[in-house]
């Protein structure tokens, strides 16, 4: 029964052993989805139910089909387009143009996805990863924002001839403090962060008039304290967005559509009653519910100003992809693999969330208790039912502003790691998702927009997740710290012509150390530091075994010399190896290049370390004049051919 629904009742761990699952963990996912499994006598009725189902042979609400083979179909039925035309099939036959097409049959409606075998191959290239908060200027108000990457992408396109930026999710955040820091807990995937606004980069700041263009820059916050104060940027922000919203004359958007409208009604009643949507009165906490209508009516000017703020939050993300485009680079995004369960997202699209989920990971050799990251995931069984148009929406939201987009935890489209409410991360178990639907949506939806796909297959990942990437031309993730040869004894790390030719190669992640944290052990004293290891002495020789063995790949490759290295020719000599490696595409990080031991989050921690308000070291102008820049991307011109 629990694999008619997709519910592990067992799964490899971390080292191939299998592990079964609590049967009572098992019966509470169930009961997420619907299924009483709490008695032997409901076990046997939801067993004949599926049963049943099975043997009637009706489709999913959701089928998957490929332009190049056409699909059998258990029933004939009428096949509809999107113009409306409608042809009698007795399959999904091949030579369909991709989109979504309806299928009739009986009583029944199916969604088709009709996609592409595989993406076009993306060029051979290199580019850059950015935190881009981290970035700043001259320009910009106490964090990074899309003038300092207009300004960097011109630069480094022109300079440099870069190919890519991969950015950190631009998700929206809850518009009322606190605000929160992480960019993999937004309140909605769907729209996107006003904190990365350029304030004055807006037509109503060129429009205005004297006074108000002076009011609006004295509001400008400075970084303090060496680190992001979000709370403090959003204000400062808010309140010049507003000086200038009343300046155009209070705008009232007219051609938002619905699920802005929607946004905005959630940011002004977060205004009103709160950033925990499960806390409003209860007749506001669903789109739907009965006083919603009124309070828009009655919050009208502050839901005017949120759909504004987010029209020029989305005119901004395009033009700066447009001075990209223009410049030879292509703008990646970030997909989180979720959201704020009481956030915009978690409000308004509960009947295809699993609220009171949590997602996470399973108890490994990183962490033995497992990992709760505090999500919810989608419902499959919703999904499906509704045509995936939630995930095909989000995907359209995100790739109308990018030429690319980097799927945060891949392994989400094929698997999730459920853990029930009440309990603790190492008591869940994963839930199953339609992986060939997932893909097809993710394919049609990229090819439509010509964008790359790269998918974060990093970590405990089943074989399929990577097999499954290639096959459809998206590319996996190959980290420098990880790429080891698995069949050889002691699991040494590859040579750069061993890597996959079809990922992205990198020197880290944002949530593992920087080459000169690694090189220094900075990832381990930070660790110690807080309290976070059982055995520090262990981790500290860990460490030195790993710098000595990168050190020794790195002359075996001729591209380190002397007995002791310096650590600046050793940053080199690891993006040079980068260079050489037979991935597609190169990324390096400003952290790596200029220094930085720090790493952006520190996993294990929330408060303990300032995970995600770190800026860069150095300011985007310095970062333009670093002699550093130049010795390593250098590397990356002569080596990637």
């Amino acid at each position: 029964m629990a694999a008619a629904h997709g519910v592990a009742t067992e799964y490899r761990d971390g080292s191939r052993r299998p592990v079964q699952v609590d049967p009572e963990v098992v019966i509470q996912v169930l009961g997420l989805l619907d299924v009483d499994a709490g008695s032997p006598e409901a076990r046997r009725a939801a067993l004949a139910t599926a049963r049943a189902a099975a043997a009637a042979g009706r489709p999913p609400g959701t089928i998957a089909a490929r332009t190049d083979r056409p699909r059998p179909l258990p029933v004939p039925g009428v096949l509809v387009d999107e113009r409306g035309a409608r042809r009698e099939v007795t399959e999904i036959p091949a030579g369909l143009e991709p989109g979504w097409y309806r299928l009739e049959t009986g009583d029944q409606e199916v969604t088709v996805v009709v996609a592409p075998p595989a993406l076009d191959p993306s060029p051979r290239a290199w580019g850059w990863m950015l935190q881009l908060y981290a970035l700043h200027s001259a320009g910009s108000w106490g964090i990074g924002d899309l003038g300092d990457l207009r300004e960097f992408t011109a630069w480094t396109g022109s300079e440099h001839g870069a190919g890519a930026v991969l950015l950190n999710p631009l998700h929206a955040i809850t518009p009322v403090p606190p605000v929160q820091p992480s960019p993999y807990t937004p309140s909605s995937r769907r729209f996107g962060t006003p904190l990365a606004l350029r304030v004055t980069d807006l037509e109503a700041y060129r429009r205005a008039d004297g006074p108000t263009r002076a009011e609006v820059d004295a509001l400008r916050p400075e970084t303090a304290g060496g680190e992001i104060e979000h709370d403090r940027v959003w204000a400062a922000k808010r309140a010049a967005l507003e000086l200038l919203w009343r300046s155009e004359g209070r705008p009232e958007p007219r051609d938002a559509d619905a699920d802005l409208w929607e946004f905005a009604t959630f940011c002004a009643l977060a205004e009103r009653f709160g950033g925990r949507w499960s806390l409003w009165p209860e007749e506001l906490r669903h789109p739907d519910a009965p006083g919603v209508a009124a309070m828009r009516k009655e919050l009208g000017p502050r839901v005017a100003f949120h759909a504004w703020v987010q029209q020029q939050v989305q005119a901004q993300l395009a033009g700066v992809r447009d001075a990209a485009r223009a410049a030879g680079v292509r703008v990646v995004h970030d997909l989180a693999v979720g959201c704020d369960p009481q956030g915009a997202d978690g409000w308004a699209l509960q009947e295809v969330l699993a609220l009171g989920v949590r997602v996470g990971a399973p108890p490994d050799a990183f962490s033995q208790q497992g990992q709760d990251w505090g999500l919810p995931p989608w419902r499959p069984d919703r999904l499906a039912a509704t045509g995936y148009a939630a995930y095909r929406d989000l995907l359209r939201a995100l790739l109308r502003q990018a030429d690319g987009l980097r799927i945060d935890h891949v392994a989400g489209l094929w698997r999730l790691w459920w853990v029930p409410p009440g309990e603790s991360a190492d008591r869940g178990t994963y839930v199953h998702y339609d992986a060939e639907v997932m893909l097809a949506v993710l394919t049609l939806e990229a090819h439509r927009a010509g964008a790359l796909v790269i998918g974060e297959d990093l970590g405990t990942v089943e074989p399929e997740v990577t097999e499954g990437l290639a096959e459809k031309g998206m590319l996996g993730s190959s980290v420098l710290w990880f790429t080891r040869d698995l069949d050889a004894p002691g699991e040494p790390l590859l040579p750069p012509e061993r890597w996959p030719e079809e990922s992205v190669a990198t020197v880290s992640t944002h949530d593992l150390p920087t080459a000169s944290g690694f090189l220094r052990g900075e990832h381990v004293r930070a660790r110690a530091e807080l309290g976070l290891l059982d055995d520090v002495a262990a981790e500290e020789a860990r460490a030195r075994i790993d710098r000595l063995e990168l050190v020794e790949l790195l002359r075996g490759e001729g591209l380190v010399t002397g007995e002791e290295p310096g650590e600046d020719q050793l940053v080199v000599a690891i993006h040079a190896l980068l260079a050489r490696s037979r991935s597609r595409l190169v990324l390096i990080s400003p952290y790596d290049v200029v220094g930085e031991v720090r790493q952006p989050n520190l996993p294990g921690t929330v408060d303990e370390y300032p995970n995600w308000r770190l800026p860069l070291p150095v300011s985007l102008e310095e970062l333009r004049e670093d002699p550093r820049v130049r010795v390593v991307v250098d590397q990356l011109r002569i080596r990637r051919p």
